[in-house]
């Protein structure tokens, strides 16, 4: 005859029972409360008005500025494809983070405010992914979300998907890894780090941005640096606050990643300790 205490842990019932049951429930709910915040978080931003144009329109840029910014972004391009097949080779549960971070660059861009012709201001969404993966992998996942934009929303374009992908997804993602770096160096609150990462990374994007106008329309008066100094300032009122939201937004996403995605996060040695297999 089985003895009671040893009936009840072989048919779930009792506390020990419980305690198992309870935790087979619990799992399956946080990954629902994360869910059901990505798809919110998603609705809120795919509902943003449309403009003409996204990042630098299309047949803005001359064909000479295409081509050159085209072929600047191409080693960073190689180093990324390297780095993110490496990455996947280590862990196949990277590939969640790895789509996570697409997606949330995708959707965070989407909103936008016209700022000047042939541009507008919007939030980047690339910090989070140099933050989880470093710059060069993010330089791939930036240039497939602007393929996307261009040819399915009109955002952006195909010719100047050079000049877009080096402010946003190579210029950007390097000044959020760096900074985020250099502060986990000198011990800062995690959560500052994760903030300058993102704010500056987004406000450099348009400082590139705003050179990459410059050098293809100079100022009669001034030359370059005076036209980049008037595109500055006309992004200036609007990307400032949307830096700060996106510095806030990151932020949250973080402290939800280590919430409900620990594995994965310490699977990409994100939290501090070792990597696992």
């Amino acid at each position: 005859m089985i003895p009671k205490s040893e009936y009840s842990l072989l048919n779930g019932s009792g506390d020990y029972g419980n305690m198992i049951k309870k935790e087979k429930k619990e799992m399956p709910k946080k990954k629902k409360i994360l869910l059901r915040a990505y798809i919110v978080f998603a609705a809120l931003f795919a509902i943003a008005p449309a403009s003409n144009a996204m990042h630098i329109m299309e047949g803005y840029l001359p064909a000479g500025y295409c081509v050159a910014w085209g072929v600047i972004c191409l080693p960073f391009l190689i180093a990324g494809f390297i780095s993110l097949r490496n990455k996947v080779k280590e862990n196949r549960r990277n590939l969640i983070l790895i789509a996570m971070s697409g997606a949330f660059i995708f959707v965070i861009s989407s909103l936008k405010i016209p700022s000047v012709t042939g541009s507008c201001s919007h939030m980047t969404g690339t910090g989070l992914g140099a933050i989880l993966f470093g710059p060069a992998s993010v330089s791939v996942l930036g240039i497939i979300v602007l393929i996307f934009q261009a040819v399915l929303l009109a955002h952006g374009g195909l010719t100047t998907l050079g000049a877009n992908t080096f402010s946003m997804a190579i210029a950007g993602p390097l000044v959020s890894f760096s900074i985020y770096k250099l502060c986990c160096r000198t011990k800062c609150n995690r959560k500052a780090a994760i903030f300058l990462a993102a704010f500056l990374g987004d406000i450099f994007t348009y400082c590139v941005t705003s050179i990459q106008l410059a050098l293809a329309y100079p100022s009669e008066a001034g030359g370059v640096a005076a036209s980049a100094v008037k595109f500055l300032g006309v992004f200036a009122p609007t990307q400032l606050p949307l830096a700060v939201i996106e510095g806030i937004l990151t932020v949250v996403i973080m402290i939800g990643l280590e919430t409900y995605a620990k594995p994965e996060l310490k699977s990409i040695g994100s939290l501090g300790g070792r990597k696992e297999a």
